[in-house]
């Protein structure tokens, strides 16, 4: 049954509307058709299995050509252009083929419109390669040119200008690998924008105008132009707003491109100098491709309004917003994210919300990068704002994804900052993040070398150590948990991982009184690091080092008697004599209700 199946299903591949006798097809028939085909190519679990699947395809599409019949010559170049929309290696490899490359030149040399239709898409398709660009650039680029000038057929003229700018952008975004003469790509850029903004020009070749500026977007110049091009942005966000959806994936790359989320790979220095050396290639960075015109672009989209676009595309059908689409999505979110002083425009105008989608379901990859950018969100904003009612909730499960040793550090210290300010907000915000079993990750993370990280986990525990759950942990037998924290309050050169572990210290032996006992056994150093909190320069630090003394004298008589024996007696004595200072009066009245405590122990006595 299955070689029979496949067999339709390349059959309806193969099918073009404009000739006679054609099935009867939607718009989407084809394109249906194609992730029909790569569905069912991403499942075959075997290489025999594929193998076979790419036999019957090339025995269909082989079976096709015939010197004297041009129309079976056309369905089987249509096939191979359907299946290159679906499963990418395998249409690839169907492209290597005897005659295949050669009959889709021919054909846009030939004087049926028809026949230049079918090729110059394909070629289209086609171009997904550098080596198969590079194969069509010396043969096919001036047949391309040839159709773009002279046919006045607006649907040809439209594929043929989309071709040349996916043959110019075959180098990507080397700089050293530009297809074309200095200025060719952006004439092409100029022709697309025009079509673009057009509103008396049917619906598809728009379309196809947004796919031209997919591809030539990866030119820096042509980014730098496009997104200064006001009436040209609103004019593509505005037809992510029509019934046509399959337009989304080509708006998605265009932004992906002008924000330069794509993935780079990191230049090794050595390498470098290595492939100079032997004489190779050396990717080149274009002058607009540094950090401050990528800035300059982000800000721009985002004052054209761009996140109320984004939001747009994500309401599409979940059939049309592919995974991949998602994870476009999800890279344009992140970088416009990246300056914290936008994030407030963007939670503004419903950016928050509109990444959460994105952060839950997708690719590996799209939900990392739609969770790091939730995370730089709710780092700074306020989550009643950011993320209403109880999409907050949603959030934390993102959040917590990130507190992986997998992820880059940048990724864990910004998910930190986000639940420190999530678990400060409500106790059932608290039970939300003990839920989705994040505590032994940001325990991990006090531990961390990096400084910045252990201050944004030990920030964030002295949120949750509110809650009951989390002090029964602390209280458990057999844990060095409490030891860390104490052991922390001790790091007096990094003053706000300090005042975290000392906050926490002073919830703990304020909420349970088993604790302040159990702190004088983890350590022989308690009462030395208590001494140094209650004397800081630091006020922040020396009133949680007072409320800490307070707690243990109120805690039990045999604490105090302790305490009082030590030089703690001396320090507290000292802060309570203070005058009255407006700046520190709060530690001054701990230290003398502490001292008022011990006079009720009879553990001191008042002067005459």
């Amino acid at each position: 049954m299955f070689p029979s199946g496949l067999k339709k299903i390349l059959k309806v591949l193969s099918q073009i509307p404009e000739l006679p006798n054609c099935l009867p097809l939607t718009f989407n028939t084809r394109l249906n058709a194609s992730i029909l085909i790569n569905k069912l190519y991403d499942d075959l679990r075997c290489d025999p299995e594929r193998d076979n699947f790419r036999q019957i395809c090339e025995e269909y599409i082989t079976g096709q050509f015939d010197p004297k019949d041009m129309e079976k010559n056309l369905h089987a170049i249509q096939t191979v252009s359907g299946i290159l929309q679906g499963p990418f290696d395998l249409g690839n490899k169907l492209l290597g083929l005897q005659g295949v490359m050669e009959m889709m030149v021919a054909l846009t040399g030939s004087e049926n419109e028809i026949d230049q239709l079918v090729a110059v898409e394909a070629l289209i398709h086609a171009s997904t390669k550098l080596s198969r660009a590079t194969f069509i650039i010396t043969n096919g680029v001036s047949l391309l040119k040839d159709i773009y000038k002279k046919t006045k057929n607006e649907k040809i003229k439209i594929r043929a200008l989309v071709g040349l700018c996916k043959l110019g952008s075959a180098g990507g975004t080397d700089y050293g690998l530009r297809q074309f003469a200095e200025g060719s790509t952006d004439k092409l850029a100029k022709q697309c924008r025009k079509w673009l903004c057009n509103p008396a020009i049917d619906l598809q070749t728009r379309k196809w105008a947004v796919e031209g500026l997919a591809y030539l977007t990866l030119d820096a110049d042509v980014k730098d132009d496009f997104v200064e091009d006001e009436q040209a942005l609103q004019a593509m966000f505005e037809l992510c707003k029509t019934s046509d959806k399959t337009i989304l994936y080509s708006v998605a790359t265009t932004l992906v491109n002008c924000t330069n989320s794509y993935d780079v790979k990191e230049v090794v220095p050595e390498l470098v100098q290595l492939a100079k050396f032997s004489k190779q290639h050396v990717p080149e960075q274009h002058p607009k491709d540094k950090k401050d015109f990528v800035t300059r672009r982000v800000k721009r989209l985002l004052k054209a309004d761009v996140i109320s676009a984004l939001s747009c595309m994500l309401k599409a059908d979940s059939s049309i917003l592919t995974d991949h689409t998602k994870e476009q999505l999800a890279r344009v979110f992140l970088a416009l994210c990246e300056d914290p002083k936008d994030r407030g425009m963007i939670v503004a105008q419903g950016g928050g919300k509109a990444m959460i989608p994105l952060a839950l379901e997708g690719t590996e990859v799209g939900k990392t990068k739609a969770a790091h950018g939730l995370a730089k969100i709710a780092a700074v904003s306020n989550p009643d704002i950011a993320f209403p009612g109880e999409r907050v909730y949603e959030v934390v499960r993102p959040l917590v994804s990130l507190l992986n040793t997998e992820k880059d550090g940048m990724q864990n210290f910004e998910a930190l900052l986000g639940l420190t300010n999530l678990s400060g907000k409500s106790d059932k915000l608290r039970q939300k993040i003990i839920k989705e079993k994040a505590l032994a990750d940001i325990e991990n993370y006090m531990f961390e070398n990096h400084e910045q990280i252990r201050q944004a986990a030990t920030e964030c525990m002295c949120n949750l150590v509110v809650n009951k759950e989390v002090q029964e942990r602390f209280m458990s037998d057999g844990n060095d948990r409490l030891k860390l924290v104490i052991l922390l309050c001790g790091e007096e050169d990094e003053v706000k991982l300090q005042r975290a572990a000392a906050g926490a210290l002073a919830v703990l032996t304020s909420a349970q009184k088993k604790l302040c006992q159990k702190m004088t056994e983890v350590t022989t150093q308690w009462m030395e690091i208590l001494q140094r909190l209650c004397l800081n320069e630091d006020l922040q630090v020396q009133h949680r080092g007072v409320v800490i003394a307070y707690n243990l004298i109120s805690a039990d008589k045999e604490l105090a008697k302790k305490l009082v024996e030590s030089e703690t007696l001396e320090i507290l004595t000292v802060i309570g004599k203070q005058e009255s200072n407006p700046s520190k009066q709060h530690i001054i009245d701990v230290a003398r209700e502490a001292l008022v405590k011990c006079l009720d122990y009879e553990l001191i006595k008042p002067m005459s």
